[in-house]
């Protein structure tokens, strides 16, 4: 196997080599996350034949205003860190396959195929799925137009950037009533938005958020529309009780109805627990052999960028293990 060249400059790394269907490699991770991005670098040091397959790089990372607790940076968007991690990629002239979905991965005898939605297939020895997990979206006007300017879906991520300002929190559950907590420290106001009528959160966390004077609660409400140009300035609500409409002025709006992984292609393959979160151990073994995982879509708690960076970088060494331990490499 050819060294990779570490000495390419970023200049000359706009276009990433692509993946090649005919090759089998020794490693493909699937998605474009912090844990696969990490996962990819770590690999190509190894020097492990491998391809990353992603819809598109950066996830939730993506939709982040400013990261203040990811170390080396003192603050960085979230676009910009993704870009950090592409460029890190492709540095190492690890292939890039972006635009596709995945549809499958399956086993087949002592190589696994990932199947993608243009019914492209690349075979691998091992697979690292670090497809992450997508938010529950409230599929309102306003909302994709102005993520990243107000809508949030990450309130540890975010909230200390709402310092004496208003905010909505969408979601009557506990991380909706955690959201507004940590909000409540920091805003001159935090309105809570719950769709259901009645509260679903632990009767602890209402009490705990209740006693703030700064908070209104909107039990059966539905949020309508996200207004703004620039940024979030508004967020219309309809009482579904009544039908009656108000416009909340807001600086910002925190979507907490909950995430959903992107498991499915291998809902068939490897044991997922009741949330749909991929199982693995410390090593981020599934219960397929060759078969590992990493960041938001295990099991694995504390759903952060540099957690997620961490265990990719656990992925790539434990398939590396895999595949030296079976003379493979």
């Amino acid at each position: 196997m050819d060294l990779p060249d570490f000495s390419i400059g970023l200049a000359s790394i706009s276009e990433a080599e692509k993946p090649d269907a005919d090759t089998t490699y020794d490693l493909v991770i699937l998605g474009g996350s912090a844990a696969a991005m990490t996962a990819a670098v770590y690999a190509a040091r190894k020097l492990m034949k491998a391809a990353v397959l992603a819809k598109e790089v950066g996830g939730q990372m993506m939709d982040t205003t400013e990261i203040e607790n990811y170390m080396g940076f003192q603050a960085i968007s979230g676009r910009d860190l993704t870009e950090r991690f592409e460029e890190q990629v492709k540095h190492f002239n690890v292939p890039i396959g972006l635009g596709e979905k995945v549809v499958e991965v399956e086993r087949s005898d002592e190589t696994f195929r990932t199947v993608l939605e243009s019914g492209a297939i690349y075979e691998s020895r091992t697979v690292i799925f670090a497809t992450g997990k997508r938010p529950k979206c409230l599929e309102v006007p306003g909302e994709v137009e102005l993520r990243g300017k107000g809508v949030t879906y990450c309130a540890i991520c975010d909230a200390p950037f709402y310092k004496d300002k208003r905010v909505v929190v969408a979601g009557g559950g506990n991380s909706a009533f955690t959201a507004a907590l940590d909000l409540l420290k920091l805003a001159t106001a935090v309105t809570l938005v719950n769709y259901a009528k009645g509260w679903q959160a632990d009767p602890i966390m209402r009490k705990s958020v209740e006693r703030y004077e700064t908070l209104r609660l909107l039990d059966h409400h539905a949020i309508t529309r996200i207004e703004g140009k620039e940024k979030v300035e508004g967020v219309v609500v309809r009482n579904r009780a009544s039908g009656e409409e108000e416009t909340i002025e807001a600086d910002g709006i925190f979507v907490e109805i909950g995430l959903i992984p992107n498991s499915d292609p291998v809902k068939n393959l490897v044991e997922l627990n009741e949330h749909r979160e991929v199982m693995v151990d410390c090593s981020c073994r599934t219960n397929v052999p060759g078969l590992f995982a990493a960041g938001d879509v295990t099991t694995v708690p504390f759903k952060q960028i540099v957690i997620s960076a961490g265990e990719g970088a656990k992925a790539a060494l434990a398939a590396y293990e895999y595949l030296t331990g079976r003379g493979l490499l």
